[in-house]
């Protein structure tokens, strides 16, 4: 199903100090960079004492606070099979929802958690493009950087695969 996904990022420090709504352990890869993104995704949410996991397959158009995104879900077995054509390493991720005052909801995400490449970032998503541009970002989200190039996980995963600079 396509829609238009807009939403605004910020990169963190770590998780904020609020009660946390769920949490979900991500494993997601690129099949392809341009001129859209596809990706797949393992999720597993945590919900007490039982956990689901789905798979799902992203194509995700050009743009950074709004673009098209078209998913479609999968089994463990599709999932798998498409493992072995990344484009590049895939990442992990420990994702963290949690509940804003004014309605929002933020989504907190720590990035290869343990490697030298280990970061946070956290991102609202929004109805409309006004909705995001009047969005008053709490105190405590770090640097914004929904327009800055180079902050998608696609971009991150990208440079993952490639070679380290020539020592000289």
């Amino acid at each position: 199903m396509e829609h238009v996904e807009i939403e605004r990022k910020w990169l963190m420090d770590g998780f904020p100090d609020l009660p946390v709504a769920s949490e979900v352990e991500i494993q997601q890869g690129y099949l392809a960079f341009e001129p859209v993104t596809v990706r797949v995704r393992k999720a597993t949410l945590h919900a007490g004492e039982k956990s689901y996991t789905t798979w799902r397959l992203t194509v995700k158009g050009q743009g950074t606070l709004a673009r098209a995104e078209v998913e479609v879900d999968m089994d463990e077995e599709q999932y798998e099979a498409l493992l072995g054509l990344l484009a590049a390493p895939a990442a992990n991720k420990l994702l963290r929802y949690y509940a804003l005052p004014d309605g929002y909801h933020l989504e907190c995400s720590l990035v290869d958690e343990g490697q030298p490449t280990a970061f946070y970032y956290a991102e609202v998503e929004f109805d409309s493009i006004e909705e995001a541009n009047a969005f008053v970002p709490p105190p405590f989200l770090g640097r914004e950087v929904t327009e800055e190039p180079g902050h998608s996980m696609a971009a991150y995963c990208r440079r993952k695969a490639a070679p380290p600079p020539a020592e000289g």
